[in-house]
């Protein structure tokens, strides 16, 4: 049994007969045959009634729900034996929201390198809309995000909570006002993270009780939003992690659940095989998220 008598199998089911497995997998006719033939000798029973239409027997059936499984498995072996000859050289691709990509990775990736030195890592910064879509894509292996709201095949593991936080200029006039209410924020334009963005859905559900929404100006990069905020009379919006610059101070809107889970997001159809590195990467993170604010601190000293 070798991973081509597998996938021929598997395309034989998909296109429903033996021809336009072969044309689809560019084989002839009589090797798709020759095949399934081996296959059924190495199981000891035989996949398909002989026929024109490519059916199933009974213990096909069986077989062919474990097909999926069974090449997923095939191409993990395979992945982990090229791991290990060329010492693990490979590549990561990551997905991370931008406060995580500017605050924690740095630190995540300086402790990776000392375990994975030939691992190359692609991080792509995006809102978790963005990174869930390509986990469902497969071109991202895991992402650090919030928790999407109904896509199927996704798994959030949450690990600590953002807040969604107000900033103005220090020459704002609501840098010195207290008792400050939502209503408040009709004065002035919000500058917020784009209309995907997990925290302008939460603030946007926070405003519907009043009979009109304030004026928005949208940044697709959260992290410029900062800028905004210290050139125009304005409200920024953003996460309470994101570094201010001395000029920008954070102002106090009590919201119903200011709360933003943010975790570990995987595609259920690839987390049941994890290659060593990914599973370092993802453990490294948990970690980081677990420290004592004094272990944190000790290792941006070091």
């Amino acid at each position: 049994m070798d991973l081509k008598e597998l996938t021929t199998f598997r395309t034989i089911i998909e296109e429903g007969t033996f021809s336009k497995a072969a044309a689809k997998l560019n084989y002839a006719q009589s090797t798709v045959t020759n095949q399934i033939q081996r296959l059924e000798k190495e199981l000891g029973f035989q996949l398909f009634k002989r026929g024109w239409d490519a059916e199933l027997t009974a213990s096909g059936k069986i077989y062919a729900e474990e097909i999926d499984e069974l090449i997923q498995h095939w191409n993990f072996v395979m992945d982990q034996a090229k791991s290990l000859k060329k010492e693990e050289i490979g590549t990561l691709h990551i997905g991370v929201i931008e406060t995580v990509a500017t605050t924690a990775l740095p630190l995540i990736l300086r402790q990776f390198r000392k375990h994975k030195p030939n691992i190359t890592c692609h991080f792509t910064v995006g809102n978790t809309d963005t990174l869930s879509k390509a986990l469902v894509d497969g071109t991202l292996d895991f992402a650090i995000s919030g928790e999407p709201h109904s896509v199927p095949f996704l798994h959030f593991e949450p690990l600590y909570h953002e807040q969604i936080a107000f900033i103005v200029s220090r020459s704002h006039p609501f840098a010195a006002k207290n008792g400050l209410q939502l209503e408040d924020l009709y004065e002035y334009p919000l500058i917020v993270g784009g209309k995907n963005c997990l925290y302008h859905i939460r603030l946007e559900k926070e405003l519907s009780r009043f009979r009109s929404m304030p004026f928005f100006y949208t940044v697709s990069q959260i992290s410029s939003i900062p800028s905004f905020v210290s050139t125009i009379p304005s409200v920024g919006v953003v996460l309470s992690s994101m570094p201010l610059p001395e000029e920008l101070v954070t102002i106090p809107f009590q919201l119903t659940d200011p709360n933003i889970p943010i975790g570990l997001l995987q595609n259920n159809q690839q987390s049941q095989y994890l290659t060593s590195a990914r599973r370092l990467f993802m453990q490294l993170v948990k970690e980081q998220w677990e420290m004592t604010p004094i272990e944190a601190e000790n290792i941006e000293i070091l």
